[in-house]
């Protein structure tokens, strides 16, 4: 989908369709009652025989009305006036882009609502029209494609001065909404195809004649010599070699400390020894969605050109069950110089971000945020709706707890408490890798915070928001938004 935005009196906008919000109880917007009135006060009629009630996300296509250059009205449900905001905007589109779909639109004009930030109605927009035509169809055989697929749609204001700032929420919208498109991407490939090699080759796919962005790609060996027992004890249980993917972003000043994105790229997690049940293990394709989200990101900070440097880390492995695979109780050593007993081998992500946060000391960060699909605690914890936060520095967690709710993408910030620690004591080794059923998702942050001790850190719980289950089963993008908000909001690009 491409996104603009347009200065136009909206009758003599010429579009296949024109879309006008409605609440519910007929309380409709400047931009109706000026379709209103050039149609003869044909909406209002049709209102009045009740067969559209404003519900959100509820529509009415009018064909060919009189006095009105576009061929189609939609009348768009906004749900209740006093309950509207940008995000049910958003919801609204989201529902009623399939019936767009099916009417063989290629492309459309959105009257948006009276409401003094026009921004914000965009970018909720662009990402709930964005969620509603998504389609993963790439291992499919035979693809069933629409007559007319809907490639564009034009916001109108019917004021020049909101133009400007319009056209800047359409540029970081769609930033941010391809961004998540190639998270979803990835981490919807299956475990046979998005392999840890695959991965690295799609940072070179990403870097390909981009001069801002830098891959480097340490194999084994290379792991081998920086002493990365963590990460490498995950992947002498599979056949795919590891790999250490760094993606150098230099979008700021020469000698900026960069912020520091490290993503788990757990391609397939089948528990190793520790296996998993085998309900739902096909899920376990997603263990990636950390490194596919620091994927996603950095395609967002190319696309608008961000002043600022970041730094993507993305450990990739595999986690399977082998003659060569970690057993439990087995020591490993980090890359720090801390030893591990690993209790449960399918604590694996905290084990390849280990080695991977310390291998992030090295480009001396401004900040550091992990992103990990690490715990199902946190599902029990938060459900599907927010991501879990855990930092070492109160800024850095409220400075992202806020990119959180303007992108729409929140998370719930937890405790970090010393009271947690003596939870991962080992008789044998500096620590072990799990702390018990209680609490599992702070230990687990408790854990990653021994090798983050040099640097402002914070940790994203994503396990419950990187994927749906259930008929809509997919990647959801997520925290591509959050994390790229954070960003622009970083390097002074947005309010």
């Amino acid at each position: 989908m491409k996104y603009n935005s347009k200065h136009v009196p909206v009758t003599d906008l010429k579009t296949p369709c024109l879309i006008v919000g409605v609440h519910e109880r007929h309380r409709a917007s400047t931009a109706f009652d000026t379709l209103d009135q050039a149609s003869g006060g044909l909406l209002r009629r049709i209102l009045r025989k009740g067969d559209f009630h404003g519900r959100t996300g509820e529509t009415l296509m009018l064909y060919q009305v009189e006095g009105i250059a576009a061929a189609r009205i939609v009348l768009l449900g906004l749900g209740r006036q006093k309950d509207f905001s940008a995000l049910t905007f958003g919801e609204a589109l989201r529902k009623a882009t399939p019936a767009l779909k099916q009417a063989n639109i290629g492309s459309l004009a959105i009257c948006l609502p009276d409401d003094e930030d026009g921004y914000a109605l965009v970018r909720e927009a662009i990402a709930g029209i964005e969620a509603a035509v998504y389609r993963f169809d790439e291992c499919k055989s035979e693809v069933e494609k629409p007559r007319k697929p809907l490639r564009q749609a034009t916001f109108v204001t019917d004021d020049r001065r909101h133009l400007k700032r319009l056209q800047k929420a359409c540029a970081h919208g769609q930033a941010i909404a391809n961004g998540a498109r190639l998270a979803r991407d990835l981490g919807n490939l299956p475990g046979n195809i998005c392999t840890p090699t695959y991965l690295a080759e799609q940072a070179h796919k990403l870097a390909r004649g981009q001069r801002k962005l830098k891959v480097t790609v340490l194999e084994e060996k290379d792991m081998e010599k920086l002493g990365m027992g963590a990460l490498l004890s995950v992947s002498r249980g599979s056949r795919q070699p590891a790999k250490l993917i760094v993606m150098e972003y230099r979008g700021g000043k020469r000698g900026s400390k960069p912020v520091a994105l490290v993503g788990k790229g757990l391609t397939f997690d089948a528990g190793g020894i520790s296996i998993k049940p085998a309900q739902a293990m096909d899920e376990m394709k997603y263990d990636m969605c950390g490194g596919a989200s620091v994927f996603g990101t950095l395609a967002a900070c190319l696309e608008l050109d961000l002043p600022i440097n970041v730094v993507g880390v993305v450990p990739a492995s595999e986690n399977l069950p082998d003659g060569n695979a970690n057993k439990p109780g087995d020591i490993v050593t980090t890359m720090s110089g801390q030893t591990v007993e690993v209790l449960n081998t399918d604590a694996e992500g905290r084990l390849i971000l280990c080695d991977a946060l310390t291998y992030t000391e090295r480009f001396e960060p401004a900040a550091v945020i992990d992103i990990a699909t690490l715990t199902g605690a946190c599902i029990i914890a938060l459900g599907h709706h927010a991501s879990g936060l855990m930092a070492n520095d109160d800024r850095l967690a409220e400075e992202i707890t806020r990119a959180g709710e303007a992108a729409n993408d929140r998370v719930w910030r937890l405790p970090l408490w010393d009271d947690y620690q003596k939870q991962l004591d080992s008789n044998f080794a500096d620590m072990a890798n799990i702390g018990g059923r209680a609490a599992g998702t702070i230990t687990a942050a408790c854990f990653l915070s021994r090798f983050t001790k040099s640097f402002k850190w914070a940790h994203l719980d994503i396990a419950g928001t990187a994927w749906v289950s259930g008929n809509d089963k997919g990647a959801t993008g997520r925290p591509v938004p959050l994390l790229t908000q954070f960003l622009m909001k970083r390097c002074k690009v947005t309010d």
